[in-house]
């Protein structure tokens, strides 16, 4: 709790306090309380107790702690990209995604004020990124923080106008700053997709429609992609997205990361699964869960 500014220190021991006293309605998430992931909890949620966490590492551990119920996470944004880290952390975690949100963005930049005496703008990288466009055109420079929100607080802490962050609008009330400019997004589709992760899940069960989320490695042969997913194809399953990272810097074989269209025990989807995994050194799912918007 010490990591998050003074701002932010009080409202945090409430909602870990409310937890702590009802973990089977926790939801973990990373950052200060009114960051997006707060209120991707909130709108996930309803009857749940946020509880904040100051970095995915701690909401993920909460989780497997059972000091709360699940964690909602942010994996990729539609402008931004994949979300730091997580392709490797949810692995690690051995954790389950049991489900997934859609969070339309947009920020606001808060602050002391007035807006023309703003120089630089406090947030995470993501939000950076998503903004940049309008951050340059306003000549305000980007300074990284490990959260939005928590970006906030250290504007309130610091007291300084001519540092404002850049955080969703609702965390303007919450550390007593002022909204200095509104409805900041460099797309009108800037969405922020989140998994919901606990420690196992339910058998899926009825018509669903099911997403599947899988990780596996690729030999190192030529090829070896391209008859990997050839089953995929062949049976009918519709790949929605496909990421390859490096573990470990070997620069040997790729993993790759993937969403397909379908539960286990589809027969097309077991086996395109069965064709993946003789073409593949290892696959592991990470969980089968409800989709929350279709694909196109």
């Amino acid at each position: 709790m010490e990591s998050f500014p003074a701002p932010a220190r009080a409202l945090v021991a409430a909602m870990t306090a409310a937890a702590a006293a009802a973990p089977e309605r926790a939801v973990a998430f990373q950052g200060a309380p009114g960051a997006n992931s707060h209120v991707a909890v909130a709108q996930a949620f309803p009857e749940g107790l946020p509880l904040p966490c100051f970095d995915f590492g701690d909401a993920i551990d909460a989780v497997k702690e059972a000091r709360a119920d699940c964690a909602v996470i942010p994996i990729e944004n539609s402008l931004h990209g994949r979300v730091a880290d997580i392709h490797f952390l949810l692995p690690e975690s051995g954790l389950v995604i049991t489900g997934e949100h859609f969070l339309p963005i947009r920020y606001a930049l808060i602050g002391a004020g007035p807006i023309d005496g703003v120089t630089e703008a406090v947030s995470h990288p993501q939000a950076l990124g998503q903004c940049r466009h309008w951050l340059k055109a306003h000549g305000v420079r980007p300074v990284s923080y490990p959260d939005t929100a928590g970006a906030a607080a250290l504007v309130a802490e610091r007291g300084d106008p001519t540092v404002a962050a850049l955080a969703p609008p609702g965390a303007a009330a919450l550390y007593g700053l002022a909204v200095l400019a509104d409805g900041i997004a460099d797309a009108e589709h800037n969405t922020t997709r989140f998994v919901v992760l606990a420690r196992g899940g339910a058998r899926p069960v009825g018509a669903g429609p099911w997403m599947t989320t899988l990780i596996f490695e690729v030999k190192n042969v030529p090829a070896a992609l391209y008859k990997a997913l050839g089953g995929f194809a062949t049976n009918g399953v519709n790949m929605t997205k496909l990421e390859s990272y490096q573990r470990a810097g070997t620069f040997s074989a790729s993993e790759f990361y993937a969403d397909v269209e379908g539960k286990p025990g589809d027969a097309g989807l077991d086996r395109a699964l069965d064709e993946l995994g003789f073409h593949a050194k290892w696959v592991r799912v990470l969980g089968t869960y409800r989709r929350a918007r279709e694909r196109a």
